[in-house]
């Protein structure tokens, strides 16, 4: 493969489902992975021995400082991200990481992205890769559905809990099908139809609280049901803006269900799982858009197929804009000019927070993205001042 040898090394965060696909998607498409980072040294040296890469540890420092380690991919427990993405890039290392735990550490993660421009930084939201979504947002683009209108997203599936108990399991480290799926959605949704919610109301719940190996005084606090709508688009337009609703339910083991429609005055289009259909208005029925291409890798449970081959797509995007330079850390735009940056990131850790709010509060919600950094202090010195009153 051509300028094979400019690719820049790979530093992989995490040993979870996502890092064992990633390895061999990476070294396909010609990069190197030097080096993996693993919670515990058992847990790396096994996936470093399985999938052949040379060096592990469970010291962030020994892969963010590795000599012949230039791109970093973080997909580790969201509320240990922040931290390793923030050094990467002061580090002078380019970033490719999974969702942070709370809209201050996406702040953080801006904030340092803002600071080292130079560098790629960007969310792994692999959805936005998907051919079928690629497809959807140039359709849109060219006024397929007319003027939009409603958007309908419906993903069911399997349980997102863990074998053991861990951070899936609680909801303030970032677990739930709100954080894990409903986030990725929030920013697909963004993606095709260029807006963003102003406003939203939901509603989560949990329903196995505990099971079979989370028992005792344990319970598990992440969501496994949750529904939402959002108001999407200019907030003083006279239509009020595209409505938009989103139903997860992680309760429907043995089956998978990823459907996403957008409704427009002229016409609709809707992805379900890999395939992309349309019909427009006055005609007798839907037509195939854009096929399943279909997975030639080997078969992986832990995955759905949009995620996978989007993925996939993803690494191909990487290759080709580090390709595109003779200098390993240079990067070329264009190849990933669809990835959800860092401000993206923060927008959908925004947007999470407040349908946790309404759910909480059984209002509607406004979506005000953070300009500053909250003082840490700030409520200590609230309590300070009633003290004193």
């Amino acid at each position: 493969m051509s300028g094979t040898a400019m690719l820049p090394g790979v530093g992989v965060f995490g040993t979870g489902s996502t890092a064992r696909v990633l390895v061999p998607l990476l070294k396909a498409e010609g990069f190197e992975v030097h080096a993996l980072w693993g919670q515990s040294e058992e847990e790396a040296g096994c996936l470093a021995r399985e999938l052949g890469i040379p060096f592990h540890t469970s010291r962030s420092d020994d892969v963010l400082l590795h000599q012949d380690v230039d791109l970093v991919c973080i997909s580790i427990p969201p509320s240990m991200t922040r931290q390793i993405a923030v050094k990467a890039l002061g580090i002078g290392k380019n970033v490719v990481c999974e969702k942070a735990a709370t809209a201050v550490d996406s702040f953080k993660m801006v904030t340092a992205a803002r600071y080292y421009p130079q560098l790629l930084s960007i969310m792994g939201n692999t959805l936005r890769f998907l051919p079928a979504f690629v497809a959807m947002h140039k359709l849109l683009l060219e006024g397929y559905v007319g003027e939009m209108q409603v958007c309908d997203v419906r993903v069911y599936g399997p349980s997102l809990l863990d074998q053991s108990y861990g951070w899936t399991c609680e909801e303030l480290m970032g677990g739930g099908g709100l954080h894990t799926v409903g986030s990725s959605i929030i920013d697909l949704l963004n993606y095709l139809t260029g807006f963003r919610a102003h406003r939203v109301h939901g509603l989560l719940r949990t329903f196995v609280q505990q099971n079979g190996l989370i028992r005792g005084i344990r319970r598990v606090t992440s969501d496994d049901f949750c529904f939402f709508q959002m108001l999407m688009g200019e907030t003083g337009s006279s239509s009020g803006g595209l409505c938009c609703t989103v139903t997860l339910n992680f309760n429907m083991p043995g089956s998978f269900v990823h459907e996403v429609m957008v409704v427009g005055s002229t016409g609709r289009l809707v992805a379900r799982g890999a395939e992309l259909y349309g019909q427009r208005n006055g005609s007798k029925g839907e037509e195939l858009l854009l096929g399943d291409s279909g997975w030639v890798g080997p078969e992986v449970k832990e995955m759905p197929l949009p995620h996978l081959l989007g993925l996939s797509s993803m690494v191909k995007g990487l290759r080709q804009s580090f390709q595109a330079h003779e200098e390993r850390r240079s990067w070329a735009k264009g190849p990933v000019a669809m990835a959800p940056t860092f401000e993206d990131g923060l927008y959908v850790q925004t947007v999470v927070e407040a349908v946790k709010r309404s759910s909480c509060s059984g209002e509607w919600e406004c979506v005000e993205i953070m300009s500053q950094e909250p003082d840490p202090n700030h409520n200590l010195c609230e309590a300070l001042q009633r003290n004193k009153t």
